[in-house]
């Protein structure tokens, strides 16, 4: 005869796995709009660090970097450096949510998105596109025939 704390054992663990599911179904139907489709050679020309970074964002949907932290093994600060240089890459976008930014891969939604406001921007008129920092003058920038301490150019 089989005892009662084996059934209850496994009754646990099933319940356990069934926990786990229900937070991977929720992590997916979290996803609007979906992803972008990434080929496998496309993640290779990320380095290591970022690549384990970025497949532990796809494979959560969307997370902050205490949870990718956490996840990788690594310390929050790295995390939160690596996500944040993928989102300068254009491999993730973020959001804030009162203190806390949440990370999560980039949707074609977005990247059309953001094409159109690069195209608006630059349809603007050449007076609009002067910034103001570009009306005071600049000294001469540094070249190989250039001398530093004297501020003039060597004959």
């Amino acid at each position: 005869m089989v005892r009662r704390s084996v059934f209850d054992t496994i009754y646990r663990e099933m319940r356990e796995i069934r926990y786990r599911l229900d937070d991977i179904e929720k992590s997916f139907s979290n996803w609007n709009p979906p992803p972008l489709k990434i080929s496998p050679s496309e993640l290779f020309l990320l380095p290591d660090h970022l690549r384990k970074t970025y497949m532990t964002v796809a494979s959560k949907g969307e997370c902050n970097s205490i949870r990718v932290s956490d996840l990788t093994g690594r310390c929050r600060a790295i995390e939160s450096a690596y996500l944040n240089q993928l989102v300068r890459m254009g491999w993730l976008t973020r959001r804030r949510d009162s203190k806390t930014i949440y990370f999560r891969i980039v949707s074609d939604r977005i990247l059309k998105e953001t094409a159109k406001a690069e195209a608006k921007w630059q349809a603007r008129p050449i007076s609009q596109a002067v910034h103001a920092s570009a009306k005071t003058q600049l000294p001469p920038a540094p070249c190989q025939h250039y001398n530093m301490r004297a501020g003039s150019p060597d004959p």
